[in-house]
């Protein structure tokens, strides 16, 4: 089972997406995002490892294939949106005007490795395409960005939801 689960910022995504591993064994949740020193950022990250199972592996790490390489049982990635930014961030795009060809290939070999993991994967994106167009450079450079990222993921899946307020649409 492939599952990406999409929405917007605290619309119950990684709750959901958390959920349907419940039952899982094992799981290997990765945590793809930059670090910042910031303490709103840590009190989110604190909040979703207590509501995390404690046998679950935690795994912080910005390459997705040698995240999947090493993980065991089922795996989570929460989010897509955080890794791009890692991406984004590393490849310097806010200002380069040359960063997709060089971010091209980082996002082949990150959908290759999980359409070709042994085991469930659920992935947790965010959806920022349905607003207005974004008035500086490193916003359209994002949205445009994760638009890609979500629609090369979506096409390994077997399942894509939508959170809304809670509610679970499916694909």
């Amino acid at each position: 089972m492939r599952t990406l689960v999409t929405g917007g910022v605290r619309s119950g995504k990684s709750a959901h997406a958390e959920s349907l591993l419940a039952d899982a064994p094992a799981v290997t949740y990765v945590a793809p995002g930059p670090r910042y020193d910031d303490a709103d950022w840590d009190a989110r990250i604190a909040a979703h490892q207590a509501r995390r199972p404690a046998s679950w592996v935690t795994v912080e790490e910005t390459d997705l294939p040698r995240a999947a390489a090493a993980a065991r049982g089922a795996l989570l990635i929460d989010c897509l949106g955080t890794w791009a930014t890692a991406q984004l961030d590393d490849l310097d795009a806010w200002e380069s005007r040359t960063w997709l060809d060089a971010f091209a290939p980082r996002l082949d070999a990150a959908v290759e490795a999980i359409a070709t993991y042994d085991g469930d994967v659920v992935l947790v994106t965010n959806e920022v395409g349905l607003g207005v167009v974004p008035a500086h450079r490193s916003g359209r450079v994002f949205r445009d960005a994760l638009g890609w990222v979500n629609q090369r993921f979506a096409a390994e899946c077997d399942t894509v939801a939508l959170v809304i307020a809670g509610r679970v649409l499916t694909l």
